[in-house]
């Protein structure tokens, strides 16, 4: 209870809720679409799945300052790659949200003068861009990783030993591909923060993929990533340990 109550305190574990909430809801809507005795159901959920993305722009009002502030608190990373990756998906995810919340002034009132559609095109550019540096950022964070554990000397007398002992055919063949997997699986299993955050970013890589029309899927897909990386975000808000730093 005191886990629980810790997460619903924070906004960012309530938007991680609301979020997971509303892609579940466009899941079951596309699961269901079909089915002529659930039009009612269908309906109801695509009521909530809109108050719930309603829900997060409110929670999202003040995201532009907080990530214009981890822009200039990633500038003073040591690691190059890792500093010019972070910090400009930290200024693509300020300019997506400025976006978001143009768009949300407008749905209640405040402004009425805007393309909606051309804002929230830019919204979905600056949010792939983001997504696009974090994928980065997460393969460069792997290959360091990965080239630390093919020194160690453990490590070396460890893969010699599986490539000799393994009768698959295909190490046989593709020795290189199976020590380079090895190696991978080795590298990433004492650091499962970067593989959840992998995992995230690749999920919700194919939501702004399907509305650019880079990659169309459907919604059933686009519902499914997005639950799964909301479900791996309430994770690491949950055990913070599991948040991949810088």
């Amino acid at each position: 209870m005191e886990t629980f109550v810790s997460f619903t305190n924070q906004s960012q574990g309530r938007d991680r809720l609301f979020r997971a909430t509303q892609y579940a809801c466009a899941l079951a809507k596309y699961l269901l679409r079909n089915e002529a005795k659930r039009k009612a159901l269908v309906t109801k959920l695509q009521y909530l799945e809109s108050n719930m993305s309603s829900g997060r722009k409110l929670f999202r009002l003040g995201n532009t300052v907080n990530s214009i502030h981890a822009a200039k608190s990633t500038l003073q990373v040591s690691d190059p790659v890792l500093r010019f990756c972070l910090t400009v998906a930290n200024l693509n995810r300020a300019l997506y949200f400025i976006c978001d919340n143009v768009m949300w002034a407008r749905s209640i009132g405040l402004i009425q003068d805007i393309d909606k559609d051309r804002w929230s095109l830019n919204a979905t550019r600056f949010y792939f861009l983001s997504l696009i540096m974090n994928l980065t950022r997460d393969v460069y964070g792997i290959s360091q990783l990965m080239m630390q554990r093919s020194r160690d000397r453990n490590y070396q007398q460890k893969v010699h030993q599986h490539l000799n002992e393994s009768p698959d055919v295909a190490c046989v063949i593709v020795p290189q591909l199976d020590a380079f997997l090895f190696l991978l699986f080795e590298s990433l299993r004492s650091h499962p923060s970067v593989v959840l955050d992998t995992l995230k970013n690749v999920c919700d890589l194919f939501i702004p993929l399907d509305t650019l029309g880079v990659f169309k899927t459907n919604a059933g897909v686009v519902g499914f990533c997005g639950l799964v990386s909301s479900l791996l975000g309430i994770l690491t808000v949950l055990k913070p340990n599991l948040k991949i730093k810088p």
